[in-house]
């Protein structure tokens, strides 16, 4: 961290990538968006890697539980509940949170300590808040319970986005701390591997 000036916070500068690193990550970003069918391309490579991710971060606690209950002679895995969060990941959450950390960069560009913690707090109450709107309502439409919603976010919403500011401000600040603007859904998506242990089980209550 590079301090500018003397005592004055608004002058901090917060410098985690040497320069050069940051000028080749800037022009690989910018040849990817430049040339066309790249930005698509490299869209998709988002959605699949956030589809891929989440399908693991689902399986995994199904798996557990299935081991589990196995033992008492029951427990079968859902694979519609997979699906259900493979698909969400890949039409929804790849996509609209990777244009959401570049509106994040571009209106706040400069690697400032207040950017960051203003990203962070944007993060938590815009992205968070309506990642959990957006994943209820995807599984309740899936289950045919849209009727059911509004008790569900009643119910569920908010417990899961007190709890969620626990894991999610942290991993958030390495994200916009560390993690170039190409791999913050992959980065945040290996989070969620941990968070749908919490997740995929409050959402099918």
């Amino acid at each position: 961290m590079d301090a500018i000036g003397s005592g004055n916070w608004g002058f901090w500068q917060w410098n985690p990538l040497p320069q050069s690193r940051r000028s080749r990550i800037r022009s690989k970003s910018g040849s990817a968006d430049a040339t066309g069918g790249g930005g698509y391309r490299f869209l998709a490579k988002q959605a699949v890697t956030a589809a891929s991710l989440t399908l693991t971060g689902d399986t995994i606690p199904q798996l557990s539980n299935h081991w589990r209950k196995a033992k008492e002679g029951g427990g079968k895995l859902d694979w519609l509940h997979a699906l259900r969060m493979t698909s969400y990941g890949f039409l929804l959450y790849g996509p609209g949170s990777y244009a959401w950390y570049q509106c994040l960069d571009h209106f706040l560009p400069k690697p400032t300590v207040q950017n960051l913690m203003l990203k962070v707090l944007l993060n938590q109450i815009v992205l968070g808040p309506c990642v959990i709107a957006v994943v209820f309502a995807w599984n309740n439409l899936w289950l045919r319970k849209l009727s059911q919603l509004p008790e569900k976010y009643r119910r569920d919403a908010f417990p899961t986005l007190l709890y969620g500011f626990r894991f999610w401000i942290p991993v958030t600040v390495l994200n916009f701390w560390v993690v170039p603007l190409q791999a913050r859904v992959a980065f945040m998506s290996m989070g969620s591997v941990f968070w749908n242990f919490y997740l995929s089980s409050t959402i099918t209550k």
